[in-house]
């Protein structure tokens, strides 16, 4: 008898230390050896990753993935980054790093379903002023986005200086406006989930999420009051849209020409749409406008400060940046002419190689485009006479 509770004992005695939980430690101050003798004894899943980095000295741990005093399980995936120092000169000059240099805001508006043959304009256009692009122009545009090293950012973040792509890669900005269905086309809703047309806008767009995972795809679409013309499914669009990555900005309610009207039907037109998102979007909608018809055109004009600050009977409203009908990339955030206010964009259009379409506006930028270090806590320029050292809290990185 006293034999079997011995035996008894035991067990419970291993069944505990078996059972006992295991909490993560800290591993910035470990050997690389030691962090792989502790993943095995562990039996984590470990993954290392090599990353420049201007603070933290070479062979030294950045960062783990699963957080001190967190309790671990067998198998849990363990990434750990460790520091390569700093990031060499000739690194920057071998990527011709260039972070004063020009941004693409791309402006489209409907993406129709046709190839570029099936149209009687140049290439994809759709329309003679190429407002209206063809699928097939659209998918181009975005290979050949990716192919010639630009990532996709948010306009947000394009706004504040956060511009967290890899080393070498540019940042590119797409916008749509108007909110034309063929944007975000609903054909169904199952499973309470939206069934995406994969001809419109979006559709495509999430179909290069899959394709390119390093793309970062993302858009801001600019919408009226009729927001993308399907009522029985506008709020769960914009939701949506929200929800996976994508913004929206304002676009006035009516597509008004501010220069033919007052301040108070400026500030009614803007408030309005504002008012729409805070109704189903709340806080979580862009502080921006797409000037419809790029009106006003000049900063001056008498209705650019009621664009920017107004108010309607008890709604105020504050405007953080507008964006123009431009016709040419804009300026790095850390350029001294950079003006969040009043930012110009590139028509995406065909025009032979001229007046600015796509053709011309990426041959010019092979020559200026903002190049990135690969982190959004720098700012590294080989010439700082156009920096603008006052807005962003960031170290300067002259080479």
């Amino acid at each position: 008898m006293k034999k079997y509770i011995l035996v008894v004992l035991v067990l419970l005695l291993i069944s505990c230390q078996t059972n006992k939980e295991v909490k993560m430690i800290d591993l910035s101050n470990m050997s690389l050896n030691d962090i792989k003798d502790y993943a095995n004894a562990n039996n984590l899943n470990l993954e290392l990753k090599e990353e420049y980095n201007e603070d933290i000295s070479k062979d030294k741990i950045i960062s783990q993935s699963i957080e001190k005093d967190k309790i671990i399980n067998n198998n849990d995936k363990l990434v750990v980054i460790i520091s390569l120092g700093k990031i060499p000169v000739s690194l920057y000059k071998d990527n011709k790093v260039n972070e004063l240099g020009y941004v693409p805001i791309m402006m489209y508006h409907g993406i129709i379903n046709k190839t570029n043959d099936e149209t009687s304009y140049t290439k994809g256009n759709v329309d003679k002023q190429g407002y209206n692009r063809t699928k097939e122009a659209f998918v181009n545009d975005l290979e050949m986005y990716y192919k010639n090293n630009y990532r996709m950012i948010r306009l947000k973040d394009y706004m504040d200086g956060n511009i967290n792509i890899p080393l070498g890669k540019s940042p590119i900005v797409l916008t749509f406006d108007d909110g034309n269905k063929n944007n975000f086309n609903v054909i169904d809703i199952k499973d309470d989930k939206l069934v995406i047309d994969p001809d419109c806008a979006v559709g495509i767009l999430e179909s290069f999420k899959k394709k390119y995972p390093d793309y970062n795809v993302t858009a801001t679409f600019f919408l009226n009051n009729g927001l993308f013309g399907q009522s029985k499914y506008n709020e769960k669009i914009l939701k949506w849209l929200i929800d996976n990555g994508y913004d929206i900005g304002n676009h006035s309610k009516n597509h008004v020409n501010f220069n033919e009207v007052d301040n108070i039907k400026t500030q009614s037109e803007i408030a309005s749409m504002y008012q729409v998102f805070d109704n189903i979007i709340p806080n979580k909608y862009l502080h921006v406008i797409a000037l419809p018809f790029g009106s006003p055109d000049k900063k001056s004009h008498v209705n650019f400060s009621y664009i920017l600050e107004g108010k309607i009977d008890d709604y105020s409203y504050k405007t953080e940046g507008t964006l123009r009908v431009g016709w040419e990339p804009n300026e790095s955030p850390f350029h001294k002419k950079f003006d969040k206010t009043f930012m110009k964009r590139v028509r995406a259009w065909d025009n032979n190689g001229s007046d600015f379409d796509i053709e011309m506006v990426f041959n010019n930028l092979n020559n200026n485009k903002y190049i990135s270090d690969g982190d959004s806590n720098t700012i590294v320029i080989s010439n700082d006479i156009y920096l603008n050292e006052n807005i962003f809290n960031k170290k300067i990185i002259r080479y």
